[in-house]
């Protein structure tokens, strides 16, 4: 069986979420790190805490949207550590605009990191992987690249390219030593939500904090819960993953139906929030 330890691991997005969940995990497991986030100060942080614990942890400040940054970020991995067995293109943001309201500049932010951030990541550090006599590459999609939703037009389109390019990306590694694993969590109890530019909330919250407070309430596994699915699914050399009780119900109504099932999803959500609306009348009307 594939084991993670002694292995060298990068993780981008490491600052936080299901980054530094994995990233505390791997290292109980004996991996060698090297995480890679924007946030300095997270970052920091996160690799302080793992090294006074003892494990091997470098890092670099990476802004994933940068194809140049990521580029840094695999030559050093080769300095310090001799190279990737295992890189996880985790890190991610989101965007709440229906797409008569979405500025270009905002969609091309997203999708620099979400979408671009992985092919680069793919990209620069290949050559490391095939190097090796085992090697994975783990792409974070999302349950978003089956299941659309509104105001997430560009969110759902960056996931499901991610989807689709891993897809064909395993396909041209068929019979190499490097698998391609493609992730698809459902809600996870990360800040992405709280981070997540929004431009117009109104399709689907009153305002913009009940948007991020109705998707804390909704989002059910933590990213330790992730963390260990996905280390299990790395080390099972699985292709895909579903992870949380969330996605698996809806993977479940796509497979059912792939043309309605996003209308199904939008219905229970459109329910949720009536039965939200009627729930804070109620708590106004008592005396």
């Amino acid at each position: 069986m594939f084991t993670v330890k002694g292995k060298v691991v990068v993780i981008t997005g490491a600052a936080s979420g299901i980054g530094a969940a994995l990233a505390e995990d791997l290292a109980a497991k004996g991996a060698r790190l090297m995480l890679a986030d924007i946030d300095e100060s997270g970052l920091d942080k996160i690799t302080g805490a793992l090294r006074k614990a003892g494990a091997e942890c470098f890092s670099q400040v990476t802004d994933t949207g940068s194809e140049s940054s990521i580029q840094d970020l695999a030559t050093k991995t080769q300095a310090v550590l001799g190279g990737a067995d295992i890189v996880i293109n985790n890190a991610g943001v989101g965007l709440v605009a229906p797409v008569d309201g979405c500025k270009t500049g905002d969609a091309q932010w997203l999708m620099n990191i979400n979408f671009w951030g992985v092919v680069h990541g793919c990209q620069a550090f290949l050559p490391q992987l095939r190097s090796k006599p085992e090697a994975v590459l783990v792409n974070i999609s999302s349950i978003f690249a089956m299941i659309s939703m509104p105001t997430q037009s560009i969110y759902n389109a960056s996931k499901a390219a991610v989807r689709g390019f891993s897809d064909a990306l395993r396909e041209e590694l068929r019979g190499s030593s490097v698998g391609v694993l493609c992730v698809h969590p459902g809600g996870i109890q990360t800040n992405i939500a709280n981070k997540a530019r929004v431009a117009d909330s109104s399709m689907i919250a009153a305002n913009d904090q009940e948007f991020r407070d109705n998707f804390n309430k909704v989002a059910r596994t933590t990213p330790a819960q992730a963390a260990r699915v996905i280390i299990d699914a790395i080390e099972g050399r699985k292709t895909r993953v579903l992870v949380g009780a969330d996605a698996k119900f809806m993977d479940f109504l796509f497979r059912l139906a792939p043309s309605r099932s996003s209308a199904w999803v939008t219905g229970i959500g459109n329910w949720l929030r009536r039965m939200g609306d009627k729930q804070r009348k109620r708590q106004v009307a008592a005396p």
